[in-house]
């Protein structure tokens, strides 16, 4: 089991967009949602597939259980997707020495561009790059399951 510890905010420019080291396409669904545990599955630039489960309900952690499934039952589960199938494109964006994931949402999430940060320590806001905007961190709206259940939520429409 691992835990995982992120922020989450929305992007206001696209001043990172020349600092991309790496970009994946992701297709991602749920197949089970409710608050305090999801089951997603995750299928990386139609090559691989995860399957994902996620307990916990506290802002910025959370119990992760990940293991690696063939591709094909990944898309054969799809047909028991809950909500919308996400599109998305998640770019990794260094910035002082962290990681930053950037996903850019397609389909019907289109203009949606949310950035995670995965890391244990707290990193003070003048850390932080200039084109992230609102912290979202905690906002259910914002995570995928949500997103894939709902829609864009308002305020980032």
């Amino acid at each position: 089991m691992g835990k995982e510890i992120e922020r989450k905010f929305l992007v206001t420019s696209s001043a990172w967009r020349s600092l991309v080291e790496a970009d994946i396409r992701i297709r991602q669904f749920y197949v089970a949602a409710q608050p305090g545990r999801t089951v997603r599955v995750r299928i990386s630039d139609g090559l691989s597939a995860k399957l994902t489960l996620k307990f916990g309900d506290r802002a910025r952690e959370r119990d992760e259980f990940e293991y690696p499934i063939p591709l094909h039952e990944a898309e054969e589960l799809m047909a028991f997707a809950i909500g919308r199938v996400i599109e998305k494109t998640r770019h990794h964006v260094r910035h002082r020495g962290y990681l930053y994931e950037v996903d850019v949402f397609g389909g019907e999430l289109s203009g949606l561009v949310v950035a995670e940060l995965e890391t244990p320590e707290h990193v003070p806001d003048e850390m932080l790059p200039g084109w992230l905007g609102r912290e979202v961190t905690g906002e259910s709206r914002f995570y995928n399951a949500s997103l894939a259940l709902g829609g864009i939520p308002e305020i980032a429409a």
